[in-house]
């Protein structure tokens, strides 16, 4: 011990803190788990292959050949599908009181959601291969797909949520949170993997974006910095508590594009071919091809 002051008061610290994990009202500690957790730090690395899936040649191994890619792309499906199987079956058995004690049923639970992932795959690409076009149709700063691939965080942000929305359409518990919250702290990006978000989907900048749980996105959407689609109020049952599952959020139309700093506030509809300016605060559904501005006091300016 290199701080012998420190050392006296070691214990009579620790048995404070441990006395804390017993008198917990909310139980934000896991101790004499009936069932192990699944591991973040596992989830995260293979969201990262599939990446790689997603875009071979960009991420991980590069000079793949057309006749190598197969191969390559299959061991690591091989090596997805076995890691996530565990990880499922994890997370059910300690969220799923009714289906713990049943191993089989879990078992089955986690092989039926990977079959459906695995041949979600080829759609979810296509998907995220009309988001790069979608990201470089719009926006002139970039020069080439790669610099979409290699360094926009919208698109990062974008890639997980398709995978983590696939696994919460499955009602895999866990894992699609802790997808979604890793590219937020990576991007600054907050996509709940619940919202459902249409094709040519764009974020541009990215930072500061928020889109809520209930949220519908249509096609050929873009967003820019800052926006926010949340929620203008949550409901509560007659002892105080948060009824979830109803509908809060917008719904925002195809062809729309809501620029930075905007807040959309509700169970709203943002019209199709609209445009939402800049810092405009939103609490009322608007009609299709309808632009909302906020247009600030012009200030007074004079030449000296």
């Amino acid at each position: 011990m290199k701080n012998k002051h420190f050392h006296k008061y070691l214990k009579e610290y620790t048995d404070a803190l441990a006395e804390t994990y017993f008198k917990d009202e909310v139980p934000v500690h896991n101790l004499e788990p009936r069932y192990v957790l699944p591991s973040r730090r596992v989830i995260i690395a293979t969201l990262k292959q599939l990446f790689e899936v997603f875009y071979p040649g960009y991420i991980g191994k590069q000079y793949l050949t057309r006749s190598s890619v197969s191969y390559y792309i299959g061991s690591i499906l091989d090596e997805v599908a076995e890691t996530l199987h565990n990880q499922i079956y994890a997370a059910i058995r300690h969220e799923d009181s009714q289906m713990a004690n049943d191993r089989e049923q879990c078992s089955l639970f986690a092989d039926n959601c990977i079959e459906k992932l695995i041949a979600a795959l080829p759609t979810i690409r296509r998907r995220l291969t009309e988001d790069v076009a979608a990201g470089f149709d719009g926006d002139p700063a970039a020069k080439n797909y790669n610099e979409i691939i290699f360094s926009y965080p919208g698109l990062v942000a974008i890639t997980t949520y398709r995978v983590a929305h696939e696994l919460e359409y499955l009602n895999v518990p866990l894992l699609p949170r802790i997808m979604s919250e890793w590219a937020h702290s990576r991007t600054g990006i907050d996509i709940h993997p619940g919202a459902e978000i249409g094709n040519r989907f764009f974020i541009d900048h990215g930072t500061g974006v928020v889109v809520g749980e209930t949220t519908i996105i249509g096609s050929n959407v873009k967003l820019y910095q800052g926006v926010t689609l949340g929620a203008l109020s949550f409901p509560k049952d007659e002892r105080g508590k948060l009824i979830r599952g109803l509908r809060r959020h917008p719904k925002i139309g195809d062809n729309v594009i809501i620029y930075s700093g905007a807040t959309i506030l509700g169970d709203v509809t943002i019209g199709a071919d609209s445009i939402i300016g800049g810092n405009v605060w939103l609490t009322k559904s608007v009609e299709p091809k309808t632009r909302v501005i906020n247009t600030p006091q012009i200030p007074n300016i004079r030449k000296l």
